[in-house]
C-alpha cells in the first residue's frame, strides 16, 4: 500500500507564481513542500469539524484492512459489514467480487479504497 497518493490541481498563473516566489526566497524547498504544508494548515484549522464528522458516522481513522479469511469468517457467521473509512480500506488480492459483494452492506471510503477492480466494481452500487 502506498504511503500518499498522487493528486493534479490546476491553479492559475498568479497563484502558482506567488508559491514560486515563496520557494525561490527559501520559505518552501518546493511547491509541493508549500501544498502540503497549505492542506495541512487547512486540516488542522478544521479539526473540530472533521472530528465531528467521524464521529457522527463512526468512520475508522486510518487502515481497515480484510484478508479473504476475514470475510469468509464473516459469512460462515452470517454477519454483514459496513466499512466507514477515512484513510485507507484494503481487501487483499485474493478477494473474490462475490465474496466482497456477500459480505458487505455498504462501503464509505474517504481517502483511497484498495482493492482488486474486480472487487471494486462488485461494490460500486454499495459505495456511499
Amino acid at each position: 500500500m502506498p504511503d500518499s497518493e498522487k493528486i493534479t490541481i490546476n491553479m492559475n498563473a498568479v497563484d502558482l507564481g506567488k508559491i514560486d516566489l515563496l520557494v525561490q526566497e527559501g520559505v518552501y524547498s518546493n511547491r509541493t513542500d508549500f501544498i502540503r504544508t497549505a492542506i495541512r494548515s487547512q486540516l488542522e484549522k478544521h479539526t473540530m469539524e472533521i472530528q465531528q464528522t467521524v464521529n457522527r458516522h463512526s468512520f475508522v481513522i486510518g487502515v481497515l484492512h480484510y484478508s479473504r479469511a476475514d470475510l469468509e469468517k464473516r459469512l460462515a457467521d452470517g454477519v454483514k459489514l459496513t466499512a466507514t473509512v477515512v484513510g485507507v480500506f484494503h481487501l487483499d488480492a485474493d478477494v473474490t467480487p462475490e465474496l466482497a459483494a456477500e459480505v458487505f452492506e455498504v462501503v464509505q471510503v474517504r481517502g483511497v479504497f484498495d482493492a482488486p477492480e474486480p472487487v471494486k466494481a462488485a461494490l460500486a452500487g454499495r459505495m456511499k
